[in-house]
């Protein structure tokens, strides 16, 4: 029994798909955060450019 114990202990298989799994998750969340960045800016600039583009005399 304690050999079962100490060869669980050192095993490290499932250690690296942890690893994985956090680091996935947070390049996940920095996208969610850049995407939520980048939407605000983006819609405030298509306003802006509809604006401009209302105004313009076309002749």
């Amino acid at each position: 029994m304690t050999k079962l114990f100490k060869t669980f202990r050192n095993n490290e298989d499932g250690a690296v798909t942890v690893d994985w799994v956090v680091l996935t998750a947070a390049v996940v969340g920095l996208a969610v955060a850049a995407y939520t960045s980048i939407q605000t800016g983006a819609t405030g600039l298509t306003a802006n450019t509809a604006t401009f583009l209302d105004g313009q005399n076309p002749n």
